[in-house]
């Protein structure tokens, strides 16, 4: 289980609080408004943002104070984070080992999430030979080999189409159930959450509630929730 308790930061001209908890495998939504701290979250879950007060837990263990790369977790942005010199299966693989020197088994993990995110054809193509969404394939699969059990999606998927977009959300969400991995993704769009298909936590003015079933969340009849979803 994820417990993030009294969780405050403060950023000078912008405040965030949170308290809620995820059980293990779970697939979460973080959805509100632009600026509204949903991004803020993530960052203090992964270690980016130091916490002005608040503890946060995995499985009863404190994670508060450990470096970013010492959790859980791994955490995938829009932006893809890949290496320009290194072919599509060294930028998957650079995830297991930075020195890229894998063993029999590392190599066959490797393998087998490249076929997963169907880009067996595309092993040793560089980046920029690939589209928008072959790109956003590679950094999933990076996530992916890393094995760590929580997966945060930064608005991975925003510069994608609809369709390429569900897509990727299915794939990751088909994974995530195999694999038992705690997912939680942070989106602009409500209909994402709809696909996701678990549960949503919103978050309004660095105000954040907990997680609610997605059925009962797109029926609230909460203020700012209706203006957010816009009905």
């Amino acid at each position: 289980m994820l417990q993030v308790k009294n969780l405050f930061v403060d950023l000078g001209g912008f405040r965030l609080t949170a308290d809620f908890e995820i059980e293990r495998g779970s697939l979460i939504s973080i959805v509100g408004p632009s600026g509204a701290g949903k991004s803020t979250i993530l960052n203090a879950l992964a270690g980016f943002i130091p916490l002005t007060s608040g503890v946060i837990k995995w499985n009863g263990s404190e994670i508060t104070k450990l470096d970013p790369g010492l959790r859980p977790l791994s955490i995938l942005f829009q932006d893809y984070n890949l290496f320009s010199h290194l072919t599509v299966k060294d930028n998957i693989a650079i995830g297991l080992r930075p020195n890229l020197k894998l063993d029999d088994l590392e190599t066959e993990m490797v393998n087998s999430v490249i076929e997963e995110v169907g880009l067996s054809k595309f092993k040793f193509i560089k980046p920029f030979q690939l589209s928008g969404g072959q790109r956003t394939r590679v950094s999933l699969a990076r996530s992916i080999v890393r094995s760590k059990p929580i997966l945060l999606l930064d608005e991975a998927f925003s510069g994608l189409g609809p369709a390429l977009r569900s897509e990727m959300i299915k794939l990751i969400k088909d994974k995530s159930i195999k694999e038992g991995i705690t997912l939680i993704m942070v989106s602009h769009h409500i209909k994402d959450a709809i696909e996701l298909d678990q549960k949503v936590i919103f978050v309004n003015d660095g105000e954040t509630m907990k997680p609610t079933n997605v059925s009962i969340f797109i029926n609230s009849r909460d203020e700012n929730i209706r203006d957010y979803i816009g009905s």
